[in-house]
């Protein structure tokens, strides 16, 4: 499946603006033309994306989660 393939509505492109690591989950606060969208996602896939501040990414929302996808 490719990012086109999920909703637009769903979807917001912005940069990475902050980082706060935890030893198991992170947040991830992406700055969106709608605004700050955060996410708690696993520190290992923090890493594993390569997410620093000022990453460009996608952010996906699906109900309460928030899914990251690096651009």
């Amino acid at each position: 499946m490719t990012i086109q393939a999920i909703n637009v509505r769903n979807q917001f492109r912005g940069k990475v603006r902050a980082i706060i690591e935890g030893d198991v989950v992170s947040e991830v606060d992406v700055e969106t033309p709608a605004g700050t969208v955060t996410s708690v996602i696993t520190t290992r896939s923090v890493r594993d994306l390569g997410l620093e501040v000022g990453t460009e990414v996608v952010a996906f929302v699906k109900a309460t989660e928030v899914s990251i996808a690096k651009l």
